[in-house]
């Protein structure tokens, strides 16, 4: 169990992530086979959603230390993983929880994480998350939009952002 994940928990019980799936390989969520965690609870419903079921706050698992612990063992024991997703739902839905789970992901794994949601990058541009997050799939779904040609995203409008090299130039930096 992650036992600082427990304690944080004890404190945050109506902040905490719900998880409704883990898939444990997978090539369409992210550059590279990747780890992907989808958390429940989304306010955005968009038209056209691929994932409506996530959209209800209440469903899934809580994550627990335990299951935390789980995530992060079935990664370290898959060494062709180039890193982790986490979707949904929409992860910035419980931005302190979002937070804190990057925050472990990165000191246990340090790897890759992608993240996908339907806030525009300006609307959550001072979220600490972002601190964990290399790269950012922001924007609401858009069915008139959607063409099964994009890479990584939805609907033309969606943007895919290098978190990195953002703050790093200290300007957008839209790679898709």
């Amino acid at each position: 169990m992650i036992k600082e994940y427990e304690e944080w928990l004890e404190n945050h019980q109506e902040d905490c992530l719900r998880i409704i799936n883990v898939h444990n390989e997978t090539i369409s969520d992210g550059l590279g086979l990747r780890l992907s965690i989808y958390v429940s609870g989304c306010i955005h419903e968009c038209n056209g959603c691929h994932n409506k079921q996530s959209w209800d706050y209440n469903s899934g698992n809580i994550l627990t230390g335990n299951l935390l612990e789980e995530i992060i063992n079935k990664y370290q024991s898959n060494p062709l993983l180039d890193g982790i997703t986490l979707s949904g739902g929409d992860p910035f839905y419980k931005d302190e929880a979002l937070t804190f789970l990057l925050y472990l992901l990165k000191k246990h794994l340090n790897c890759n994480i992608w993240a996908y949601t339907g806030y525009t990058y300006e609307q959550i541009s001072e979220s600490k998350a972002l601190d964990y997050i290399d790269i950012l799939v922001e924007g609401r779904f858009n069915k008139e939009l959607y063409h099964p040609d994009l890479v990584f995203k939805g609907s033309s409008n969606q943007r895919i952002i290098d978190i990195n090299n953002t703050r790093l130039n200290n300007t957008l930096k839209i790679i898709g």
